[in-house]
């Protein structure tokens, strides 16, 4: 006897994301994330298709949470690290976005991850604490807490990104990167 399901089925919409990109270039990253909080920018499209909610954004900290749900699942019956990692990989981008001005953006560099417990459907809501430790020119420093919402922490995560123009063009190089003949940017 089986105790499969069967096929299940999930459909969502999300906004095109062209009018929160183009937003960049006029707003800080605190303004372009408020307005994503408050609906009048549209959320990414990734945040939609995880299900990752912001709820609260403020200079240097955000706050993503999001409910497990079986298509977050591995073939273990977890949820997936990756879906971790998405979680907190957008909250700690997120919290240096709110220390930069318009037409500035930054990428991950590096992201390292720790998984302290389990999560299935039975742990209810997470939230994902981002907070910017350091934000210079051209590299910034966060972390981020994943906790069960009675604060019994999940996971936790450190990243380095690097900060350049939004506009497309190259950071200017270093003396180091000359010496090393490595791109800014790779």
């Amino acid at each position: 006897m089986s105790t499969n399901p069967g096929p299940q089925h999930r459909t969502y919409t999300w906004q095109d994301p062209r009018p929160t990109t183009e937003a960049i270039q006029r707003l800080s990253g605190l303004e372009v994330l408020q307005g994503i909080g408050k609906g009048t920018l549209p959320t990414p499209p990734a945040m939609i298709t995880l299900a990752i909610e912001p709820v609260e954004v403020e200079p240097g900290r955000v706050v993503f949470e999001l409910t497990p749900a079986g298509w977050h699942y591995n073939a273990l019956g977890t949820v997936h690290g990756g879906v971790l990692a998405t979680l907190a990989d957008n909250a700690l981008g997120a919290c240096v976005y709110t220390r930069l001005p318009a037409e500035t953006g930054y990428t991950t560099q590096g992201i390292n991850v720790t998984f302290l417990r389990p999560v299935t459907i039975d742990t209810g809501r997470i939230r994902c604490e981002g907070t910017a430790l350091n934000v210079g020119r051209r590299t910034a420093y966060a972390t981020a807490a994943v906790t069960d919402l009675t604060g019994r922490l999940l996971a936790h995560a450190t990243t380095t990104c690097q900060i350049f123009p939004a506009d497309g063009r190259q950071p200017a190089r270093t003396r180091q990167h000359d010496a090393q003949d490595i791109s800014p940017t790779a």
